[in-house]
């Protein structure tokens, strides 16, 4: 495929994202991200290199901006919550993928 054409698509989902994720007022890197796994599994684009800087540099980027918003003061009047919220935001999905690797994918923890 053009490089060209393959540029304006990835460009195309990018805009397509940003209005979806203003009609339905969902967060637009959660849109954006499933866009472009529409876009690479099910419109065949292929993933060049500029892709993958251009996606390590937003995950690079994501993350910073969620740490850009979190609120010192806050977190120091409310420390009980929010390490029980942190808490179990980090051990329910690592358990859940664990259990699922154990008995459903069969892996062993011995390797």
């Amino acid at each position: 495929m053009n490089q060209w054409l393959t540029a304006a698509l990835w460009m195309a989902l990018a805009l397509a994202a940003s209005v979806v994720s203003i009609r339905f007022a969902i967060s637009v890197a959660l849109t954006e991200i499933m866009f472009g796994v529409i876009g690479g599994n099910f419109l065949h684009l292929q993933v060049t290199d500029w892709v993958n800087f251009l996606a390590g540099f937003g995950s690079v980027l994501l993350t910073f901006l969620a740490g850009a918003e979190i609120e010192v003061d806050v977190m120091r009047h409310h420390w009980k919550p929010v390490l029980a919220i942190g808490l179990v935001s980090f051990l329910l999905p690592f358990a859940g993928a664990w259990l699922f690797a154990l008995y459903v994918a069969g892996w062993s923890p011995e390797g």
